[in-house]
């Protein structure tokens, strides 16, 4: 068995532009490519009867996203974030400098911060907190010393 890469991570959106303009201008993804696609093979392999899909292709930090739209058969859900014990993708995380100046303009974007999510850990002079994309999804916010590549909970 021979995996090459993690090619991206896709993410369902209600409206690709109102997606691509949260992810794009306010996160720092960089656009890099799209794709329309409509019937057969794509409706075998996504399981979609008639499906009809616009994927935009985002980038940040060697990290690809996906932006999936369904004009048909549309979209399930309702835009509430997902308890982060429900089995499958949770959330996104993005290391930030300044919690606090991110969220005065993410606050002035109008984008939806889940303030009961906030925390200070003030020992290891870091903080948190979840922020959700236009239709839900779960990102969170990390402010942390260190190296910003580094995983979580590696040694200094």
């Amino acid at each position: 068995m021979s995996f090459l890469r993690l090619t991206h991570i896709g993410i369902c959106v209600s409206d690709w532009e109102r997606s691509l303009r949260f992810y794009r201008d306010l996160l720092g993804f960089e656009y890099r490519s799209e794709l329309q696609i409509a019937g057969e093979p794509s409706t075998t392999l996504l399981q979609l009867p008639d499906v009809e899909l616009r994927a935009l292709y985002l980038e940040r930090d060697g990290t690809r996203i996906e932006l999936l739209h369904y004009p048909s058969p549309g979209h399930r859900g309702d835009g509430s974030p997902r308890p982060m014990n429900q089995l499958g993708l949770t959330h996104l995380s993005l290391r930030v400098d300044n919690l606090a100046e991110t969220l005065v303009q993410l606050k002035g974007a109008g984008v939806r911060i889940l303030e009961p999510t906030h925390i200070d850990i003030p020992a290891f002079a870091a903080a948190a907190i979840f922020i959700t994309d236009p239709d839900g999804t779960l990102i969170e916010l990390v402010q942390s010393p260190g190296d910003p590549a580094a995983p979580p909970g590696a040694p200094a």
